[in-house]
C-alpha cells in the first residue's frame, strides 16, 4: 500500500496567480507550494486523528459515562460543524499561514487578534505533548519491550505516566527532524500515515461490527456510572473524550501558503476534514462498545479500546491494528508540530513575537521556517518533563489544551459574529484584501448569522465546561490542589503572560519582519486601507 504525494493539476496562472493574491495581503511568497486537495484534506484529518485520540480518550469517556458517553459524541460533531463552516469561509477570505490569527486581527482590532494567535499557538504547542504521550496507550500493547520504565503500562500509574513522557520525547525529535527537512517530505509522510489511518479505521470497525456481542441499542446503557453529581454530570464530563478528538481541523488553512488554489481547497478540506472524522469516529465508537466482552470489565475503564481490539479480534489481528494505530499517533504528532510551527511562523513574519527575526526567516534550502519547528518540539518536550511522576498527566496536558484551542477559536468565532452583525456587506466582498474569484470562494450566505450564533454558543459553553475545575476529572487520586485547577490556573497564568507580551510588543513597536524585500511596506499599505474602509487594525 503506498500513497504519494498529491499536487493540483498546472494551471497557466496557478502558482503566479496564488503568490499574486497572497502578495495584495502584503506578503510576498517564501513558502513553497507543493500540497494539492488531499495533502491538503489530510493535513487536518491527520490534526483529528480519531485513531491517535479516540484510542487515547475512550477509557477516560466510558469511566464516566458508561456506553451512553457515545451521545457526546455527535453533540461536539455538531458545534465543531458550526465552527469549522465559519472557519471555511475565513479560510476562503484570506489564505493565508497561522490561519487563526490572521482570520481574527482582521475580523477584530488590536489585542483580540493578537490574544486568538498566541491562544492558538500555546494550544498547538501542548497538543504536540497530548498527541505524542498517546503512544504509551498502544504500543506496550504491541510489545513489552516498549515498556523502557519498569513497572506497570497504565497510563493511570506513575510508571506509566513516566514511560509515556519517555515514548513522546522520541516521538517529538523525530518529528521535529521531519519538519525541518522540508514541506515535501512531511507532506508524503502525512498522506501516507493518513491512507493507512483511513484503511484501518474501516477495517477495524467492519471487524468489530463481525464480532459484535450486543445490538446498537448499547449506546443507551449507563451501567456502572457512579456519579454522586448525578448522570448530567458525568456525562458532560465524559465529553471531553469528544471534544479533544474534534480539533484541529483548521490546519488546512494553516498551510494555505504551501496550498495550490488555496482559497477553493482550504474551505472544503476543512469541512471534509471534519466530516470525515466525526463519520468515521462515530462508527468507531459504536463498534467497540458493540463487541466490547462486558460493559462491566474494569478494563474498558482502564486499558480502553487496545483492550476490546486484542480480547475479540485476537493477539495478532489486534496487534496489527494497534501497528495501524501507532502510525496515526505518529503523523497526528508531526500534523500538529507543522501547524504551530507555520501560527509561529506567521505571527513573527508581523514582528508579532519576540524574536521575530529568526522565526519569521524561511530556509532556502528546504523552503520552511526551521527554528519555529525546532522551537515548537523543545517547548513540547519540556511540557512532557514537567510532569514527570505524575499519573494525572494524560487528563491534564489533554484539558489544557482543548480549552487553550476553544478559547482561541472563540476570539475568532465572537468577532466573527460581531463583524457579520456590524457590516451586512462583509459576506458581499467588503473589508481587508481582495475578495475571491468567481467559483474560488466559500460563502454561508443568508445562513452566516444563524451558523455562527451557533458556534459561538457551542464554544462558550464547551470551554466551561471542560475547564470546570472538577477533582473527579484532573486529581482523582486526591492530594493534589494544583491538577485539580490545572487546566484553570494554566488558562489564567498563559492569560497574563501573552497580556504582558502583548503591552512589550506595543511598546516595541516592532516593525513587520519579512524576510524578502518591499513585503513590509506592502502590508503597512494594506492595513492603512482596511483601516480607511472600516476594518480591522494589525493585530
Amino acid at each position: 500500500m503506498t500513497a504519494t504525494l498529491e499536487t493540483a493539476p498546472p494551471r497557466s496562472t496557478g502558482a503566479g496567480a496564488d503568490a499574486a493574491d497572497l502578495q495584495a495581503f502584503g506578503y510576498q511568497q517564501q513558502l513553497r507550494r507543493r500540497l494539492g486537495p488531499y495533502s491538503s484534506f489530510a493535513a487536518g484529518f491527520s490534526f483529528v486523528s480519531i485513531l491517535t485520540t479516540v484510542f487515547q480518550l475512550f477509557a477516560f469517556g466510558f469511566s464516566f459515562g458508561g456506553a451512553a458517553f457515545f451521545w457526546t459524541w455527535p453533540m461536539v460533531f455538531i458545534g465543531q460543524m458550526m465552527v469549522a463552516l465559519v472557519f471555511a469561509e475565513l479560510a476562503s477570505r484570506y489564505p493565508i499561514s497561522g490561519c487563526i490569527y490572521q482570520w481574527s486581527r482582521r475580523v477584530s482590532r488590536g489585542l483580540v487578534g493578537w490574544m486568538a494567535g498566541y491562544a492558538m499557538l500555546l494550544g498547538q504547542v501542548v497538543s504536540v505533548s497530548a498527541a505524542a504521550i498517546a503512544l504509551q496507550v498502544v504500543l506496550p500493547q504491541v510489545w513489552s519491550g516498549f515498556q523502557l520504565v519498569g513497572g506497570g503500562s497504565s497510563v493511570a500509574s506513575v510508571s506509566g505516566a513516566e514511560n509515556a513522557v519517555a515514548l513522546g520525547a522520541i516521538l517529538i525529535l523525530a518529528t521535529t527532524v521531519i519538519n525541518v527537512v522540508g514541506v515535501k517530505v512531511m507532506a508524503i509522510v502525512n498522506d501516507v500515515g493518513v491512507t493507512c489511518e483511513l484503511i484501518g479505521v474501516a477495517l477495524m470497525v467492519a471487524l468489530l461490527f463481525v464480532h459484535a456481542k450486543r445490538g446498537p441499542g448499547v449506546v443507551l446503557h449507563t451501567t456502572g456510572v457512579t456519579s454522586h453529581g448525578g448522570y448530567a454530570f458525568a456525562f458532560l464530563a465524559s465529553a471531553l473524550m469528544a471534544a479533544y478528538v474534534m480539533y484541529g481541523f483548521d490546519s488546512a488553512g494553516e498551510l494555505s501558503e504551501e496550498t495550490h488554489r488555496p482559497r477553493r481547497t482550504a474551505p472544503r478540506a476543512i469541512v471534509k476534514a471534519l466530516a470525515v472524522s466525526g463519520i468515521g469516529g462515530a462508527l468507531l465508537l459504536l463498534a467497540a462498545l458493540m463487541a466490547a466482552p462486558k460493559l462491566t470489565d474494569p478494563n474498558l475503564s482502564t486499558v480502553g479500546l487496545p483492550y476490546v481490539i486484542t480480547s475479540r479480534l485476537g493477539t495478532g489481528v489486534g496487534k496489527l491494528l494497534l501497528v495501524d494505530v501507532s502510525v496515526a499517533i505518529c503523523v497526528c504528532t508531526m500534523a500538529i508540530q507543522t501547524a504551530a510551527s507555520r501560527m509561529m511562523f506567521s505571527m513573527a513574519r508581523d514582528g508579532a513575537l519576540p524574536m521575530s527575526r529568526p522565526l519569521a526567516r524561511v530556509s532556502r534550502r528546504t523552503g520552511t521556517p526551521v527554528v519555529p519547528a525546532a522551537l515548537v518540539g523543545l517547548v513540547a518536550v519540556a511540557i512532557l518533563l514537567v510532569n514527570v511522576g505524575q499519573a494525572q498527566l494524560f487528563s491534564a496536558i489533554t484539558s489544557v489544551a482543548v480549552v487553550i484551542v476553544y478559547g482561541a477559536y472563540l476570539l475568532v468565532t465572537a468577532p466573527m459574529l460581531v463583524r457579520r452583525l456590524r457590516d451586512r456587506n462583509w459576506a458581499a466582498g467588503a473589508g481587508d484584501g481582495p475578495a475571491p474569484a468567481a467559483g474560488e470562494g466559500f460563502s454561508l450566505g443568508r445562513w452566516g448569522v444563524p451558523v455562527n450564533v451557533l458556534a459561538v454558543a457551542y464554544g462558550a459553553f464547551m470551554m466551561v465546561n471542560i475547564g470546570w475545575p472538577r477533582a473527579a476529572v484532573y486529581d482523582p487520586a486526591g492530594g493534589h490542589w494544583y491538577l485539580h485547577w490545572f487546566s484553570v490556573l494554566f488558562v489564567v497564568g498563559a492569560a497574563v503572560i501573552g497580556l504582558g507580551l502583548y503591552r512589550w510588543r506595543s511598546v516595541q513597536q516592532t516593525p513587520a519582519v519579512a524576510a524578502s524585500g518591499p513585503a513590509p511596506r506592502r502590508y503597512a499599505d494594506s492595513h492603512r486601507r482596511a483601516m480607511a474602509s472600516g476594518g480591522s487594525g494589525r493585530a
